[in-house]
């Protein structure tokens, strides 16, 4: 019988994912309690839904990074495919948002870049302070 392992993250992966997370429920909650009392309830929800489809996607990300480097950098053809795909998914419900529910559907869009910013605040944060400490 044979036991599949689990791919190698690095722990800077893991602690980088899991403030992202941290940080993409904070960014949704606020937006929530900001945006509902002002009657843009739906605006907020979908920029959830943004957040979430942003998180979904860096989880993949670093799953897949992951596959392919304990496969030895061997296997590019799967891990651009699994690249395609998985944006493809995230495109398609985020256009299925837009154009089907218009014009709060938008925020979906605005989700996915604020989680971006966020991911890259999040990534860029222990650098700035190792070259503070330098």
């Amino acid at each position: 019988m044979t036991t599949a392992t689990r791919p190698y993250l690095p722990p800077n992966v893991r602690t980088t994912f899991r403030r992202s997370a941290i940080a993409a429920a904070v960014i949704g909650a606020v937006a929530l309690a900001v945006l509902v009392p002002l009657g843009y309830g739906l605006y907020a929800v979908f920029g959830c839904v943004g957040l979430g489809l942003g998180l979904f996607n860096a989880r993949m990300v670093g799953a897949a990074a992951a596959r392919f480097a304990d496969a030895g950098g061997a296997g590019k053809g799967a891990l651009a495919f699994a690249a395609l795909a998985r944006l493809a998914v995230c495109t398609v419900i985020a256009l299925g948002c837009a154009v089907l529910v218009r014009p709060e559907g938008l925020g979906v869009f605005a989700g996915l870049a604020v989680f971006q910013l966020a991911m890259i605040v999040v990534a860029a944060l222990p650098v700035i302070k190792e070259l503070r400490h330098s």
